[in-house]
């Protein structure tokens, strides 16, 4: 007999399945369409309660505050939602934000930084730069607030504190990311040997986006674009998961063995038969409510 979780469980699953459905029966479908999509992510999430949200600009760039009830104030989540750089946005991603916000007891901002292709790269990074910037000078300790993404967001949680330390800037205490997709050149051994198993991710999907953000004139070894080939010295200390059987855990896992070669504190979860991004589960999986208190765990570890 199923258990009620795993029934629970199949709808992140489910979501991307009627997605590809979508994408590939209709594949000349214009990018109003595809964000419209998109912006369901936050179905599989439950709502969480004892939050509250409030839109502002933030550094030049609109958001969402997730304010768990109690949070404290002085430590800061900077969120950036997945999506290729082209999709995605801060309202499909408050919830899942909004329940790592309230199980460390901080706030959140989810950026809704500029995407591709009307912005390619690196529009995206600077938004970031910029939303960190602006807390820092509202006095937000810059050790207190923590860059946070998923799939190409986690991309950006990475970059944006590589981009801080360029230009010579404090950088975050701590970085967190949930499926980072890293690999713009597309080459990942797990796009192959899990292509069965991922519900959402394909190399043909990512080419597209690749295109979207990177254009023809980017090199898609750039550092900022592409963290696999970044200089990881000095960067914060890092916790990174995945899903088993999504086609990106790859690039979780060579992102491990870059930043431990440079001496990075890094702690990798990659979570047994999870689909990408399985935090989007919140509220309906034990997984994810066991991986949000480990995620705690680390957290506090360092305060």
């Amino acid at each position: 007999m199923t258990s009620n979780i795993a029934i629970k469980s199949d709808a992140l699953r489910d979501l991307y399945a009627e997605w590809t459905t979508l994408m590939t029966d209709n594949p000349t479908m214009g990018m109003r369409l595809f964000r419209s999509i998109f912006d369901e992510w936050h179905q599989p999430t439950v709502e969480p309660e004892d939050v509250t949200y409030r839109e502002e600009v933030v550094g030049g760039v609109p958001g969402i505050w997730c304010l768990p009830a109690g949070a404290d104030e002085s430590q800061v989540m900077l969120f950036t939602h997945g999506g290729g750089f082209a999709v995605g946005s801060a309202s499909s991603h408050r919830k899942v934000a909004a329940h790592v916000a309230k199980t460390l007891g901080v706030t959140s901002f989810v950026l809704d930084y500029r995407r591709a292709p009307e912005h390619p790269h690196p529009a995206q990074i600077e938004d970031g730069v910029a939303v960190f910037d602006a807390l820092v000078e509202r006095g937000i300790d810059p050790n207190n607030i923590t860059t946070i993404g998923d799939s190409a967001g986690g991309n950006l949680a990475i970059a944006i504190p590589l981009a801080l330390k360029e230009q010579g800037k404090p950088t975050p205490g701590q970085v967190i990311v949930f499926s980072p997709w890293l690999d713009m050149e597309n080459e990942g051994e797990t796009l192959k040997t899990n292509n069965d198993t991922d519900a959402l991710i394909t190399p043909e999907l990512l080419a597209g986006m690749i295109a979207g953000v990177l254009g023809d004139k980017i090199d898609p070894r750039t550092p900022l674009a592409n963290p696999l080939y970044a200089d990881f010295t000095g960067f914060p200390r890092l916790y990174v998961n995945a899903g088993s059987v999504e086609s990106l855990v790859d690039n979780a896992t060579r992102l491990q063995e870059r930043t431990e070669a440079a001496g990075v504190d890094i702690t990798v979860n990659i979570a047994e038969g999870q689909q990408h991004v399985f935090p989007f589960l919140a509220g309906r999986s034990d997984v994810v409510t066991e991986e949000l208190a480990r995620i705690r765990d680390w957290y506090g570890s360092a305060r």
